[in-house]
C-alpha cells in the first residue's frame, strides 16, 4: 500500500472531525474531489505526476478514504456539508485565488458547488465522469442505484455485503482488471459495517426530485455553471461508464462548448484507472496552455 500511496497525512478538524487530504509539492494549486465510493487513493497518479510543480490537495471527505467516519448522530452525510466542507478546508489552507478544480463522480457535484460560490477562486478545470446538473432528461436513475437509494436491502447490501465497492472495483475499469494490490487499495478504508456509513449515505442523498435534500443545491449549482463559461475546461471521459455515460458528457459539452474534450471509447468511470497514463500526459499539457499570472507579492 505505501509503494502505490507513498504520501505523508495531513489532517484539519473540520465540522468536529478529522479530515485527512493530502498536500504534496509545491506550486500553483491542484485540489483535486473525488466521489464514492473511492477517495484519495484515486488520485494517487494524478498526484506523482503533478507534485514536482504544482501543490495538490485532495481532501478525503468525512466518512471517506482516512478521514474520520462519525455516526449520523455526530455529522450531516448530505452535499450542503461536503461543500462546507471543502470550503472550510480550503480557507484553512488559505487557498483562496488560482485554483485548478480535478473533479469525479460526486466530487464533481460538490466541487462545483463550491466553484459557483466563489468563482473568482477558480482558474482552471479539469472534469472527469460526474455531473454538476440534475439528471439529463434523456438519462434513467440507474437500477443499481434506485435499489440502494429506496430500499432496505441497500443498507445489507453496501454496509454488510460491502458489494457497492467490491463491484465498483470490478465494474469501474474496463481496459484491464485491477490488480489485487489497486483493489486491496481503494476498499482499504471501508472494511466494516461502521466504516461504509458514508458509501451509503452517498447513494442516499442523491437529490432527484424536488423536496429531497439537496435538490435546491444542484438547481443552484446548475443555474450558475455559466459563471465559470471563461475558464479553461478539460474533459476526459471513458465512454463505458454506466452511470455518468454520454447524456452527462452532452450536457457538460452543450454548457461549455469550447471545453477541451478527450474521449476514451474503452475506459470506464474509474477513467483515471483505465486512461491514467493518456490523461496526465494531457492535464500537464493543459496546464501549460493556460499559465496562472505570477503572484505579485
Amino acid at each position: 500500500m505505501n509503494d502505490l500511496y507513498p504520501f505523508q497525512n495531513h489532517y484539519q478538524t473540520i465540522a468536529g472531525h478529522r479530515l485527512h487530504y493530502l498536500d504534496e509539492g509545491s506550486g500553483d494549486s491542484v485540489v483535486m474531489v473525488h466521489g464514492n465510493p473511492s477517495w484519495s487513493f484515486y488520485y494517487r497518479n494524478l498526484v506523482l505526476g503533478l507534485r514536482g510543480s504544482q501543490r495538490c490537495i485532495v481532501p478525503d471527505h468525512i466518512g471517506c478514504g482516512l478521514s474520520d467516519k462519525p455516526t449520523d448522530d455526530r455529522y450531516a452525510y448530505t452535499l450542503r456539508q461536503r461543500v462546507n466542507d471543502l470550503e472550510a478546508l480550503l480557507d484553512r489552507l488559505n487557498v483562496k485565488d488560482n485554483i485548478t478544480l480535478v473533479v469525479h463522480d460526486w466530487g464533481g457535484m460538490i466541487g462545483m458547488a463550491y466553484a459557483v460560490r466563489h468563482p473568482e477562486r477558480i482558474a482552471r478545470l479539469v472534469i472527469l465522469n460526474t455531473g454538476a446538473f440534475h439528471l439529463p432528461a434523456s438519462k434513467g436513475f440507474p437500477w443499481q442505484l434506485r435499489l440502494v437509494r429506496n430500499t432496505p436491502l441497500g443498507a445489507v447490501l453496501v454496509r454488510g455485503l460491502n458489494l457497492f465497492c467490491r463491484g465498483a472495483v470490478r465494474s469501474c475499469v474496463t481496459r484491464k482488471p485491477m490488480s489485487p494490490e489497486v483493489r486491496a487499495g481503494f476498499l482499504q478504508p471501508y472494511d466494516s459495517w461502521a466504516n461504509r456509513i458514508a458509501v451509503l449515505r452517498f447513494v442516499q442523498d442523491i437529490p432527484l426530485q424536488p423536496g429531497d435534500p439537496g435538490y435546491d443545491l444542484v438547481t443552484e449549482v446548475q443555474d450558475n455553471l455559466r459563471q465559470l463559461a471563461q475558464v479553461p475546461i478539460l474533459i476526459c471521459w471513458g465512454l463505458r461508464d454506466f452511470v455518468f455515460d454520454r447524456h452527462f458528457l452532452e450536457e457538460w459539452e452543450r454548457r461549455f462548448p469550447t471545453a477541451e474534450v478527450h474521449r476514451f471509447t474503452d475506459a470506464g468511470h474509474y477513467v483515471l484507472e483505465d486512461a491514467g497514463e493518456e490523461i496526465l500526459s494531457l492535464v500537464r499539457k493543459f496546464l501549460a496552455e493556460h499559465p496562472l499570472p505570477a503572484v505579485v507579492s
